[in-house]
């Protein structure tokens, strides 16, 4: 890990396509004393790091156009634009397959979503050096989660009922614009646009706690990466009558 010049606080990249991401990785990290740079796709981060180096680039893997095996491998080969920066990968689809792609691209350290909210600050303490405060104990969800939204509040938000509560509301904004671009991609047969878009309700759905919800987007995610047309189209119905229900009660 480098220092800044001038003092400067250390920069984190991060690079995802999805805006619920982004916002709540910025409240996780706003309390540390880092330049947090949110970028939506490659180019963007290419951008940022020709305005200044980074001390930590973390990056999604499944992005619409460039994806983050193509921008690992570009900062490979310009070490120049890649500078400093220690590359983390950050993504709900680590598997075998996955980490053997990764193999040769000085990847750092791996996040599988959802992360916890203790497990993401850690990695960018480890490379950057700032200090994350002490660890206390976190006081206990209040009443009226149901289990697993008082498992998610303590393991992914580190017992951070106003973070949850806030990321909870930008998932649910997000939600409807999801389940309309999935209806469309379905009727277009637009397999990698349905399998990107329920790996993403996935992650989301899976950070709030909600299994069930995540566990339907996983059946049309694995179909849609197959390009199994009847196995997509049956899955689907289950998710979006969830959706539905999510958004229908606002919570």
């Amino acid at each position: 890990m480098s220092t800044p010049p001038g003092g400067a606080k250390p920069r984190v990249l991060l690079v995802d396509d999805d805006a619920t991401i982004r916002r709540v990785v910025g409240m996780v990290l706003e309390d540390l004393e880092v330049e947090f740079v949110p970028c939506a796709d490659a180019d963007a981060a290419r951008a940022a790091l020709r305005q200044a180096p980074a001390a930590l680039l973390l990056t999604d893997l499944m992005m619409p156009g460039e994806d983050g095996f193509s921008l690992l491998a570009s900062l490979q080969a310009d070490p120049a634009l890649r500078g400093p920066a220690r590359l983390a990968v950050f993504s709900a689809g680590l598997n075998a397959q996955t980490r053997a792609r990764l193999q040769g691209l000085d990847v750092w350290r791996e996040l599988a979503k959802p992360v916890s909210a203790t497990a993401l600050e850690a990695c960018v303490a480890d490379a950057t050096g700032v200090n994350t405060g002490a660890v206390g104990t976190a006081p206990p969800p209040p009443a009226g989660l149901a289990p697993d939204e008082q498992r998610a509040v303590a393991e992914q938000f580190a017992g951070d009922i106003a973070l949850y509560r806030a990321f909870r509301a930008q998932a649910l904004r997000q939600f409807g614009a999801d389940r309309q671009a999935l209806a469309q991609a379905l009727i277009g047969g637009d397999w990698p646009a349905v399998h990107r878009q329920a790996h993403s309700l996935k992650g989301a759905l899976a950070t709030l706690g909600d299994h069930a919800g995540a566990g339907h987007a996983r059946t049309l995610e694995a179909a849609a990466a197959r390009g199994d047309d009847s196995a997509a189209r049956a899955a689907w119905p289950a998710l979006d009558r969830h959706l539905e229900t999510l958004l229908s009660r606002g919570e």
